[in-house]
């Protein structure tokens, strides 16, 4: 085990702090990744604040992360020193099931190991991103293409394949109709993979603030749904919906946006249940769905679209002092659109 500099929450309630962290010796299969960026994501806040669950504090956290090999195991043969990579939500999973074998990883019916807060297969505690240095193997590592900004590159392991994975998977393209709920880290990412894969997106947000910012990403439609007219003006409107907020909607009302045979998929994740009423997934013989990250397969796939196309999120570079303020700022959504810690940083 070596030690390497790291931010950690020590409790639910406390501010996250500077600490070290232990990373495992290099092992034959394995990657050394000196970090330089990592993004933070909605999902790190609930994490630490016990929001998903019981929590082994103290935790670091993130899974949005970029940076550079700096050491290979002896087996090693997809990367070598020097390799720009990434990593996302995942380090492992059982490899063998169905799912697996399927490229499927993030649906390992063993359960895949995030990247943070789970067990790692030496039975300790996964660390996350925050950090200045991670050991992983190297099947859960992602080649990083060259025209992808190194900063502006993180959040596409998590936003960027959390919503690529169902627009793909629900055939997003031409002649078909999406709509976005939220313009937040998701939401934005959501807009311009949509809009590069060739559907016709329409973003609903609380409010119209955002309105310039998704007609710039290519929306063609921007509504607010703090306005109860924008939901009989847009019934019956939609292929698919991608719903990217972690507070509880009103499914009823989401629903009755989607035309025959459509789906409204949820990747945002909020704490509390979400009521879906029976009776209006019978009309127009809707569906409701979830989605997780994407596999290894399918991330890469995802980056290398990204990199075709110049997609990348808009992002807010802070430094390592600076998160407890960026996690208030996620929480009032104060941020266009990615907060992204600058490792460098944690170095000093």
């Amino acid at each position: 085990m070596f030690s390497v500099n790291a931010i950690a929450a020590t409790s639910a309630t406390e501010p996250l702090a500077r600490t070290t962290i232990e990373r495992r010796e290099v092992g034959p299969r394995d990657v050394l990744i000196e970090i330089r960026y990592a993004g933070i994501c909605h999902s790190d806040i609930h994490t630490v604040r016990g929001e998903w669950g019981e929590v082994a504090y103290p935790l670091t956290v993130g899974h949005e992360i970029v940076g550079e090999v700096t050491e290979v195991g002896a087996e090693v043969t997809k990367h070598a020193v020097g390799d720009r990579v990434g990593v996302g939500c995942m380090v492992n999973s059982c490899r063998e099931c169905d799912n697996c074998r399927a490229g499927q990883e993030q649906y390992c019916l063993d359960g895949a190991t995030g990247t943070y807060a789970a067990v790692d297969r030496d039975g300790t505690i996964t660390q996350g991103g925050y950090s200045t240095h991670v050991v992983v193997d190297q099947d859960f590592v992602l080649r990083v293409p060259e025209s992808i900004p190194y900063e502006a590159a993180a959040p596409l392991l998590c936003a960027g394949i959390t919503t690529y994975s169902p627009l793909a998977h629900w055939n997003a393209g031409p002649g078909k109709k999406v709509a976005v709920v939220g313009m937040g880290g998701l939401g934005h990412m959501a807009v311009k993979i949509a809009v590069a894969m060739g559907a016709d997106v329409t973003v609903l947000s609380q409010t119209l603030g955002k309105k310039d910012d998704g007609l710039a990403f290519g929306a063609s439609d921007y509504y607010a749904t703090g306005d109860p007219a924008t939901f009989e003006a847009l019934r019956n409107s939609f292929d698919l919906i991608i719903n990217t907020v972690s507070v509880p909607i009103d499914m009823a009302a989401y629903l009755g946006l989607l035309r025959l045979d459509g789906t409204l998929v949820s990747v945002g994740a909020p704490p509390e249940p979400l009521a879906v009423p029976v009776f209006s997934l019978f009309n127009n013989r809707r569906s409701f769905a979830g989605s997780s990250i994407g596999g290894i397969g399918e991330t890469q796939e995802m980056l290398d679209f990204c990199a075709e196309r110049g997609i990348v999120p808009q992002v807010e570079l802070i430094g390592a002092d600076e998160v407890n303020d960026a996690y208030e700022r996620v929480l009032k959504s104060d941020v266009r659109y990615r907060f992204v810690i600058d490792v460098a940083t944690l170095r000093r």
